[in-house]
């Protein structure tokens, strides 16, 4: 009795070292990765406002300052909505 267990056990034995384990399957995945990139928008250099203290000091009155002042204060309005856009397209919202 032992014998044929010893002898069922050898042929269990070689019958599990003949099978062969399967084929590696190579699969090929698409991965995104967000990359970093450095944004620089051109917006150009500060334009000089006309509502400089030498010019509100040379205007000869009251109404040629306020219009200086508005003046300015029009060019700045511009000058933020162009900053605000560029800083939208950095951030990804102007896309």
């Amino acid at each position: 009795m032992i014998a044929r267990l010893a002898a069922c056990l050898s042929l269990l034995a070689l019958a599990a070292c003949a099978t062969t384990p399967p084929a590696p399957q190579i699969v090929t995945k698409t991965v995104q990765v967000a990359v970093p990139v450095a944004c620089n928008p051109a917006i150009g250099a500060a334009p000089s406002y006309p509502d400089t203290d030498a010019a509100l000091k040379a205007a000869p009155d009251v109404y040629q300052r306020v219009k200086l002042l508005v003046a300015g204060r029009l060019e700045r309005i511009a000058r933020e909505a162009e900053l605000t856009a560029a800083l939208g397209a950095c951030e990804g919202g102007g896309s």
